[in-house]
């Protein structure tokens, strides 16, 4: 058995990530991706779009040859990267982007390949790390909001789609 690069291994926990916030917002009727628990939260949508923007953050700065994300604010990292997503609205559209964006994000990493995303960059705090190790965070941020989902979920009255997956409802 060939083992996998450290960018496929990546690559993998992205798509798995991806894989379980889908399958949470899946479990949302269409009618409920308006719901927020709570004045100036997030609504479902905006969880999902926020989640695909910064990956289209992570997927633009890291596949380039970009010396990192210093120098420039957050904000306008968001906003010069989130084109691909401008107007999307709705549980139809905002899926396709899901899909989408991982799909191109994946190519983008593959075509750039296992020595560029370990070369250095600039992280947010100035420090300097490899792009393999923010690939990472970016996976953590998307982990974090199926968790967030999947809270939703349940203040709705739904059962997560990764409890019901392990069979516990």
């Amino acid at each position: 058995m060939k083992l996998k690069s450290l960018l496929d291994e990546a690559i993998d926990a992205w798509e798995d990530a991806r894989s379980g916030v889908i399958d949470e917002l899946d479990n949302f009727p269409g009618a409920r991706f308006d719901w927020r628990p709570a004045s100036g939260a997030r609504s479902v949508e905006e969880t999902a779009l926020h989640i695909i923007e910064v990956s289209l953050m992570m997927t633009g700065v890291l596949g380039s040859d970009s010396p990192g994300f210093a120098g420039e604010s957050y904000p306008k990292l968001i906003a010069r990267y989130s084109k691909p997503i401008d107007g999307i609205k709705g549980k139809r559209e905002v899926m396709g982007a899901m899909r989408r964006t991982l799909r191109d994000g994946v190519k983008a990493f593959r075509d750039k390949g296992e020595l560029h995303m370990l070369q250095t960059i600039t992280r947010f705090d100035g420090q300097r790390g490899t792009r393999l190790a923010w690939m990472h965070h970016g996976i953590a941020h998307e982990m974090y909001h199926r968790g967030q989902l999947a809270t939703y979920a349940r203040l709705v009255g739904l059962t997560p789609a990764l409890t019901r997956r392990i069979g516990g409802g």
